[in-house]
């Protein structure tokens, strides 16, 4: 598992990439990703072409995040799940929370 990020040029947006399965023993490099980053972010993006995996301690990541970045006001956007990872977010229904694009 690796957790990396990018912020864009104009620094409005922070991408997280998670690498490999997304689990309890991601949670605190999960954390430092968003937490350590710049006080300007105002959207954030979850890539998640290379997860393999998530479980219910990774949804509830995913919701810190939010609650993290403005509750219902915040702009946190999920991208590139595999069909896996899709169909748990789904099975969750975390569609209600999150902008997830394909």
């Amino acid at each position: 598992m690796s957790i990396t990020t990018e912020q864009s040029d104009d620094g409005s947006t922070l991408t997280i990439h998670i690498q490999g399965r997304f689990d309890f023993s991601s949670h605190q490099a999960f954390r430092h990703s968003y937490e350590g980053a710049d006080s300007s972010i105002t959207r954030y993006v979850i890539d998640m072409s290379e997860t393999t995996y998530l479980d219910s301690s990774a949804l509830g990541m995913l919701l810190l995040l939010r609650d993290y970045a403005g509750g219902e006001k915040s702009d946190v956007r999920i991208v590139n799940c595999n069909g896996d990872v899709r169909r748990i977010l789904t099975i969750s229904n975390f569609e209600q929370l999150f902008q997830i694009d394909d």
